[in-house]
């Protein structure tokens, strides 16, 4: 089958074994597959991400001498189902899935591994439990974007807001729109949204912020209530920008790290230390939310078709990273490897 292979630091069009599903294993025809921000920082930065991977318990790092597909926010059809595997939902189904695969020591991810391709490829393997059929009338492109909306839930919810918080999200990329998203739907208002592009400043509003702020005239700071504590969500993840938050964020704020920083960083705890700053790392999200994610875009609560910019096939994956690179042009491109 044809894929988009992340191959010796480039993107290629090539083809690979076709996946043949196992007990507890669903085969799946790849719909349609988000191009997501951490995607573009593994191309850029997979050594690292691979050297990280390697120091961190339970996780199994890449093997950059063979070949990856990328993939892990897709919406895929049920073809056929591995051996002793019950049959929960007939072929032809639409089904979103948790990037994961049960095995008898753990779950796998998918979209960063050898072991199993992800949804840059016609086909894929999905575990059978984790299947979510996409609810009636759901856009197929529309469902692609759970995983991306999730990881913006995941965020709120382990900010553990209270709801009386002054939030302010710094970047307005997929992650930052999500989180925006989930937190007018929480009703932590007014939302301030910063960002330096214009177009993106725009899908904020469309998301539900109440103020967009252009960095580069004003300070978004400025804009917090003062009589309330300041959530901070770090949307972008750059070198510098935490201590950029460390120094201009009020005391007693709420600072949780949604944006992934593939780069080593810096910063000076003395700023934490005199403010009394509270931080709190995000990654992806649990079970539930990923659910409550698929049916937040089913009741139509998020303005899902603002964020779609683009729609390639595998031959225009590669463009596509290219393409992403600019603000002002793309938010989130899908890729139909069907094209």
């Amino acid at each position: 089958m044809r894929a988009a292979i992340f191959r010796g630091g480039d993107i290629v069009v090539d083809t690979v074994p076709e996946p043949v599903p196992g007990i507890g294993q669903v085969l799946t025809r790849t719909l349609a597959c988000g191009i997501c921000g951490t995607d573009l920082h593994a191309a850029k930065h997979a050594h690292r991400m691979a050297a990280v991977a390697e120091r961190t318990p339970g996780r199994v790092p890449m093997d950059l001498t063979r070949d990856v597909v990328f993939g892990h926010e897709f919406c895929c059809e049920i073809l056929d189902y591995g051996p002793k595997t019950e049959r929960r939902l007939k072929p032809g189904t639409r089904v979103c899935a948790m990037p994961l695969m049960i095995e008898a020591d753990g779950p796998k991810g998918m979209g960063y591994s050898n072991s199993y391709v992800g949804g840059y490829a016609e086909r894929m393997l999905l575990s059978a439990p984790l299947m979510l059929e996409v609810p009636n009338g759901l856009a197929t492109e529309h469902a692609a974007l759970t995983e991306p909306l999730a990881v913006g839930v995941h965020a709120v919810e382990k900010g553990a807001l209270a709801g009386d918080e002054a939030p302010l999200v710094v970047g307005c990329g997929p992650v930052g729109l999500a989180v925006i998203a989930a937190l007018r739907l929480k009703g932590v208002r007014p939302i301030v949204a910063a960002d330096f592009s214009p177009k993106r400043r725009e899908l904020a509003v469309k998301m539900g912020a109440d103020v967009v702020v252009d960095p580069a005239r004003e300070s978004p700071y400025a804009k917090l209530a003062a009589d309330r504590c300041a959530a901070i969500f770090e949307c972008v993840g750059v070198p510098g920008l935490l201590q950029q938050v460390f120094e201009k964020a009020p005391r007693d704020a709420r600072i949780i790290v949604a944006g992934v920083c593939m780069e080593p960083d810096t910063i000076e705890p003395m700023f934490a230390i005199f403010k009394e700053l509270n931080l709190q790392f995000v990654l992806g999200y649990t079970p539930e939310e990923f659910a409550r994610a698929l049916g937040l875009l089913a009741e139509g609560k998020v303005d899902a078709e603002a964020l779609i910019t683009a729609k390639v096939g595998l031959d225009g994956v590669k463009e596509a990273f290219e393409e992403l690179a600019n603000p002002e042009k793309h938010t989130k491109i899908l890729i139909e490897p069907w094209r």
